[in-house]
């Protein structure tokens, strides 16, 4: 480390460290990169903390092969009471403490390279970008004093967004994904429906509970039109003042348009900033199928509109 810098940090202190939950595919890589512009926060890009803490259960399988619909949990849901169960509730007060001071080291221990790199950071917030949201409220009730952005997408977006992942020299094939058949897609659009549906929920839930002066809800699509308000609200939940014109400058800098065709488009991470891709990329029945799972949800949320659901043909 630099001589002289002070690189301590301690995330669990408050107005040290916010969560950007909701969703994989929701735009919040974006929405990290355009915070990491701003000089207080250090980002941290998935580190898949809530796979760790929520494996899911049943397995993705299930929507290929269950002689019902599966509903989606958590292996966390279906032992918490169980006595052997690492993370089972009869002994949370012994393990809670001891994963909050592991996950703090982690964090810290990046951050102090971050701080060291750039010669020092005044006041740092580190910032966590999409740890796995269906382990949102164990996180924010590890780290009480952080703050939450709840970044929210169609989920039918989403879903299609993860569609487009699974295909030969996709992105996602150097993470685990793989092609996928044609035979395999209904099955995966119900599972990635499913996944949405039970973030989203988890992530509400979680929200009513935090404090209203530690939590902001942005929608992508609002974010998309109204960069700079939509930064402007997080700032304020984080405690982040800007200077004059940075966040115009920031959110000009990260326009979907600046980004080289070449790192852009199907199978590209960065792959679409238009809304209602979904309507073109799958069938009448993927998309009646998407619906069975989504539509309650998306009509509560305000996303769903007349015409969306296409009527089941009659035998």
């Amino acid at each position: 480390m630099p001589e002289g810098v002070n690189t301590d940090i301690s995330v669990a202190a408050p107005g040290r460290l916010g969560w950007i939950f909701g969703s994989s595919r929701s735009g919040s890589t974006w929405l990290l990169r355009m915070l990491a512009g701003l000089e207080r926060v250090i980002p941290i890009d998935d580190p898949h903390l809530g796979h760790h803490l929520g494996v899911w259960r049943p397995i993705p399988l299930a929507w290929a092969t269950a002689k019902d619909p599966p509903k989606l949990g958590t292996l966390a849901d279906f032992k918490r009471r169980k006595r052997d169960y690492l993370f089972s509730d009869r002994y949370r007060e012994h393990w809670m403490p001891r994963l909050r001071e592991l996950i703090s080291a982690r964090f810290e221990a990046q951050a102090a390279e971050d701080i060291a790199e750039a010669g020092g950071i005044e006041d740092p917030i580190v910032v966590v970008k999409e740890p796995g949201s269906h382990a949102a409220d164990t996180i924010m009730e590890l780290f009480p004093d952080s703050c939450l952005i709840f970044l929210l997408r169609d989920g039918r977006d989403v879903v299609d967004s993860w569609l487009d992942a699974y295909r030969d020299g996709s992105w996602a094939t150097d993470e685990g994904a793989y092609p996928l058949d044609d035979a395999g897609r209904p099955a995966l659009i119900r599972w990635q429906s499913s996944v949405w549906l039970h973030r989203t929920e988890v992530v509400q839930q979680t929200y009513a509970r935090t404090d209203p002066k530690r939590r902001v809800l942005v929608r992508y699509e609002e974010l998309r039109t109204n960069p700079v308000t939509e930064l402007a609200r997080i700032c304020e939940t984080i405690g982040i003042e800007s200077a004059e014109g940075q966040l115009e400058q920031i959110a000009a800098a990260n326009e979907f348009s600046r980004v080289p065709d070449a790192r852009k488009g199907a199978g590209r991470e960065i792959r679409r900033a238009k809304p209602g891709g979904w309507a073109a990329h799958m069938s009448r029945e993927e998309i009646i199928a998407m619906h069975e799972i989504l539509a309650r949800k998306l009509d509560e949320l305000g996303y769903l509109r007349p015409g969306d659901i296409p009527t089941k043909r009659v035998a």
